[in-house]
C-alpha cells in the first residue's frame, strides 16, 4: 500500500503483461493489413491518429461509411486475413484494459485531520490551477495563425495583391509586388511577432509558463500546417489541389533544394518565438499585475556578473583575435610579475607592522578570481568563439556564391523568352514589345544547339550559340572577357581574321598577334586544288565565318586564333557523293574568351547569328535573352514579360529557375554548416546554464532577502536573465568584432590560391550584413534559451529555506 502522498498506485505484472498483449495485437494487425495490400489506405488513418483532431475525423468518416452501408458493401472487395484483423483487434484492445487495469488511484489516508485543517490554504498553493482553456487557445491559436499569416502575407505580397487564382494581370491587381524573398522576409518577422504576442498573450492569463498548453497547442494546432506542406511534395492529389495557389511559397521553400526542411525550420522559428513570447508575458506579468520595469534588476545583474569589466572583455577579445597561447602566455607573465611585486611590497609592510601586512594578504586573495567570474569568462569566449565562426564561415562561403554567380551572369542572361515549341520567327517584333517592360535594360537574339568541333589536334563536344555581336554586350559580359588577339567583331568582319601562318608564328597556349613589321603585306596562302592540282584561291579570299573559343576549348583542341575548326551537327544531314553525310561547316578562330568558370570555357564557342540560322536552318531565333535591373527580381520580371508578350505560346525563364540545383546545393550547403557551427553556441550554452546555477548556489541567500523584501518571482527570473543575457550579448559583440576583423584581414591581405586549380587568385568574402546580424541573434537567443532554467530555480527558492543557515 502506497502512502497518501502518492496518488497513483502501479501494478507492475498488468502494465508489463498489458504492454506485450497490445504489442501482439498490433504485430497481427499489421499481418492483416499486409495480407490486404491496404498499406496505402490505412498509412493515412495511422498519420491522423497521432492527432487529437485525427480521432475526431476518423469517427466522422466511420459515421458517414455506416450511413451508406448498402454503397459500403458494394464498393469494398472482401479482405484477406479476416482472422488476423479479428484476433489482432481483440488483442490490442485487451492489452490496453490491462494497463487501465495496472494503474490506480492510491487510497485516501486514514488518519484524522490535522490541527491545521480549516486554516488558510499558501496564497501561491490556493490561487493554483491545472489547466487553463484560454491560454491553450492563445498558444495553439497563436501558432497556427502564424503560419496562415505568413502563407497568406506571403503570396498576397508575392503575386501583387491575388492570393489564389492564376489567371487575371496580377501586375495590375495592386500598386506593388515585391520579390519572393524580400515578401517572405516581410512575412516571416509578421508572423513571428504574432506568435511571440499570442505567446505573451497566454502566460499573462495564466501568471505561470503553462507548458503542458503550449505543449497540446503547438502538437495540435501548430503541426498540421508544416505536415500537409511536406506531405504536398509528396502527393500529386494534393499537388494538383494546392499546389497552384501556395505556389509563391512552394517557390521559396525550394530556393535551398529540400522544400520540406524549409518548412519545418520555419515552424521551429514560429515555435521558438512562441517560446520567447511565452517567457515574456509570464516575466512581465507573472506577480498578478504588468511590470516592464527592469531598471532595479539590471543594476542587480551588473554589479553580480561583472561581464563587462575592461579586462574580461579585453582579455577575451585578444584570445579571439590571436588564439589561445599567446595572450594567455602575456596575461600569465603580466599577473606573476604583479603577484611578485605585490607580495614584495607586503612582505616589507610586514615588517614594519605585521597586522596591515594581514590586511593587504587578505585583500589581495579577495582580488584573486573566484571560479564563478572563471566560468563567466568562458561563457563569454565560447559564445564568441561560435559568433566568430559562424560570421567568418558564412562569409567566406558567401564570397564563393557571389563570385560563382558574377561569373554564370556573366555568360548567362538574367532570364531568357523562347516559345514551347518552334522558332522565334518574330523575334524583332517581340524584343520591341519586350523593351517596352520596365525593368528590363539588355536584350539579345539568339540560336543555341550542340554540335561536335574538331581541329587538327583533337574532337569535343560543344554547345554552339548564335549571337548577335551588336547586342550582346547589354546582356552578359562576353566582350569584356575576350582575350588579346581576338575580337567580336572579327565575327561580323570575317575578312579580319587572318590565318595562322601569316601572323608571325608563336605558341598554341594563347592567341597569337600578328608581329609582321608594319607596312609590310603578308604573302597569300595558297590551297592546292585536289583534283587539277593547280592553287584555287588565296586565304585572303577564301574568307571562312568566325567562330570564338574558351580558354580551355582552345587548350584542348589546340588551335589558337587564324585556326580552322570544323563543326559537326549530328542533327542534320547533307548529301554527299556517298549518300547522307552529318552536316559541317568550316570556321576560322576569330577570338578566345576566359570566364573563370571551367564549365563554360570547355564547353561554350559563339558564331554569328546568321551563320547559326543558314547551319540549322532556322528561321529567326530559339529565343531572347534578357538582362534586368534587380536580378533579384528577374522571376517576376520575367513572367511580367510573358504577360506583355500575350502568354501562350511564349514562356520566360530567369537565371534562378536555370541554375537552380547549383544555387540550391550552395544554400543548403551554407545552411548546413551554419547549423553544424552553431552547435559551438549550443556548448556555451551549456557554460552560462553551469555558471547561472553556480550563481544561484552562491546567492540563495541574497535571493531569499530579496523576496522577503518583497521582489516578486518574476523579478528574481529578470535578475538571473539578465545575467545570462548579458554574458550572451558581450560573448556575440566580441565575436562580432573578431569576426569582421579576420573577414576583412582575409579580404584585403588575402589567402592566395592557385588560379589554375580554383579560378580564383585568393579566398573571397563578401559580408552579408543580414547574415551577419543573425549570427549575433542566434547567440543572444541560445544564451537567453539556457538562462530560463536557472533563473526559474532561482525564483523557486523560498526565503525560509535560504535564511535557515543564518
Amino acid at each position: 500500500m502506497q502512502s497518501a502522498e502518492r496518488q497513483t498506485v502501479y501494478r507492475w505484472g498488468f502494465v508489463w503483461g498489458g504492454a506485450l498483449v497490445a504489442f501482439v495485437g498490433a504485430v497481427l494487425l499489421a499481418v492483416a493489413v499486409s495480407r490486404s495490400d491496404a498499406w496505402g489506405e490505412v498509412s493515412s488513418f495511422l498519420g491522423l491518429s497521432f492527432l487529437g483532431w485525427g480521432s475526431l475525423l476518423q469517427m466522422l468518416n466511420a459515421a458517414s461509411l455506416f450511413s451508406a452501408q448498402s454503397v459500403v458493401k458494394e464498393a469494398l472487395p472482401p479482405l484477406a486475413g479476416t482472422q488476423f484483423l479479428v484476433a489482432g483487434m481483440l488483442a490490442w484492445v485487451g492489452g490496453w484494459g490491462l494497463l487501465a487495469a495496472g494503474i490506480r488511484r492510491a487510497p485516501a489516508a486514514t488518519e484524522g485531520p490535522s490541527s491545521a485543517a480549516g486554516a488558510t490554504l499558501y496564497p501561491r498553493l490556493a490561487g493554483y490551477r491545472d489547466f487553463y482553456w484560454s491560454t491553450l487557445g492563445a498558444y495553439g491559436g497563436g501558432v497556427l495563425l502564424a503560419e496562415l499569416v505568413l502563407i497568406l502575407l506571403q503570396t498576397w505580397l508575392s503575386s501583387g495583391g491575388q492570393l489564389a487564382e492564376t489567371g487575371g494581370d496580377a501586375a495590375g491587381a495592386s500598386g506593388f509586388q515585391l520579390a519572393p524573398p524580400w515578401a517572405f522576409a516581410i512575412s516571416l518577422l509578421v508572423a513571428c511577432g504574432v506568435a511571440f504576442i499570442s505567446g505573451a498573450i497566454g502566460s499573462a492569463r495564466a501568471r505561470r509558463l503553462s507548458m503542458p498548453e503550449a505543449t497540446i497547442g503547438v502538437v495540435y494546432l501548430g503541426l498540421p500546417v508544416p505536415i500537409l506542406l511536406t506531405l504536398m511534395e509528396r502527393v500529386p492529389a494534393l499537388q494538383l489541389s494546392l499546389g497552384y495557389r501556395l505556389r509563391e511559397v512552394t517557390y521559396v521553400a525550394g530556393l535551398i533544394g529540400r522544400p520540406e526542411l524549409s518548412y519545418w525550420l520555419v515552424f521551429v522559428l514560429l515555435v521558438l518565438m512562441l517560446v520567447l513570447g511565452i517567457n515574456s508575458g509570464f516575466i512581465a506579468a507573472g506577480s498578478g499585475r504588468v511590470d516592464l520595469r527592469l531598471g532595479f534588476e539590471l543594476f542587480v545583474a551588473r554589479r553580480h556578473v561583472a561581464v563587462f569589466r575592461p579586462s574580461l572583455l579585453l582579455g577575451t577579445l585578444a584570445v579571439l583575435m590571436f588564439g589561445i597561447i599567446p595572450p594567455l602566455l602575456v596575461y600569465g607573465i603580466v599577473r606573476a610579475v604583479e603577484a611578485a611585486v605585490e607580495r614584495t611590497r607586503i612582505r616589507a609592510l610586514g615588517l614594519a607592522d605585521p597586522l596591515q601586512a594581514a590586511a593587504a594578504l587578505n585583500q589581495l586573495k579577495l582580488r584573486e578570481q573566484s571560479p564563478t567570474m572563471m566560468m563567466t569568462a568562458l561563457s563569454v569566449g565560447g559564445v564568441g568563439v561560435g559568433v566568430m565562426a559562424l560570421i567568418i564561415v558564412l562569409s567566406v562561403m558567401s564570397g564563393f556564391e557571389l563570385d560563382l554567380q558574377k561569373k554564370i551572369l556573366g555568360t548567362h542572361s538574367h532570364a531568357v523568352v523562347s516559345k514551347y515549341a518552334g522558332d522565334m520567327t518574330e523575334y524583332p517584333k517581340l524584343m520591341e514589345q519586350v523593351a517596352q517592360v520596365p525593368g528590363v535594360i539588355g536584350q539579345s537574339p539568339f540560336i543555341t544547339n550542340q554540335v561536335m568541333i574538331v581541329s587538327d589536334g583533337n574532337v569535343d563536344g560543344v554547345v554552339i550559340k548564335g549571337i548577335d555581336p551588336a547586342t550582346v554586350g547589354s546582356v552578359t559580359d562576353l566582350p569584356q572577357y575576350m582575350l588579346p588577339g581576338g575580337s567580336l567583331e572579327n565575327l561580323t568582319s570575317p575578312e579580319k581574321i587572318l590565318p595562322r601562318r601569316l601572323q608571325g608564328g608563336g605558341g598554341a597556349d594563347s592567341p597569337l598577334l600578328d608581329d609582321r613589321p608594319a607596312g609590310s603585306t603578308p604573302e597569300p596562302e595558297e590551297e592546292e586544288d585536289p583534283i587539277i592540282g593547280r592553287p584555287k584561291k588565296s586565304a585572303q579570299e577564301a574568307v571562312l565565318p568566325g567562330i570564338i573559343l574558351g580558354r580551355e576549348l582552345a587548350a584542348s583542341l589546340r588551335a589558337v586564333v587564324g585556326d580552322r575548326v570544323n563543326i559537326v551537327s549530328p542533327l542534320g544531314t547533307e548529301m554527299g557523293p556517298s549518300g547522307p553525310i552529318p552536316k559541317n561547316r568550316v570556321f576560322r578562330v576569330a577570338g578566345i574568351f576566359y570566364s573563370g568558370m571551367y564549365e563554360y570555357d570547355a564547353k561554350f564557342v559563339y558564331i554569328l547569328l546568321e551563320e547559326a540560322q543558314r547551319f540549322f536552318e532556322v528561321k529567326g531565333a530559339n529565343g531572347i535573352d534578357l538582362k534586368v535591373a534587380d536580378i533579384d527580381n528577374a522571376r517576376r520580371l520575367a513572367a511580367d514579360v510573358v504577360r506583355k508578350l500575350g502568354g501562350y505560346p511564349y514562356r520566360a525563364r530567369d537565371w534562378s529557375e536555370t541554375n537552380r540545383n547549383l544555387f540550391s546545393a550552395l544554400r543548403l550547403e551554407k545552411l548546413v554548416m551554419g547549423i553544424i557551427l552553431s552547435i559551438i553556441i549550443i556548448v556555451a550554452a551549456g557554460l552560462i546554464v553551469a555558471t547561472v546555477i553556480m550563481l544561484v548556489l552562491e546567492k540563495r541567500k541574497e535571493i531569499s532577502v530579496l523576496k522577503a523584501l518583497g521582489v516578486s518571482d518574476g523579478g528574481i527570473v529578470k535578475i538571473f536573465l539578465s545575467e545570462g543575457l548579458q554574458i550572451g550579448v558581450a560573448g556575440g559583440l566580441l565575436g562580432l568584432l573578431s569576426g569582421l576583423a579576420w573577414c576583412f584581414f582575409i579580404e584585403k591581405v588575402g589567402i592566395k590560391l592557385d588560379p589554375e586549380v580554383y579560378y580564383i587568385p585568393a579566398l573571397p568574402v563578401r559580408i552579408e550584413p543580414v547574415q551577419t546580424l543573425l549570427s549575433v541573434v542566434i547567440a543572444v537567443l541560445v544564451t537567453y534559451l539556457a538562462s530560463i532554467y536557472p533563473a526559474l530555480k532561482a525564483s523557486s527558492v523560498e526565503p525560509v529555506e535560504g535564511l535557515k543557515a543564518e
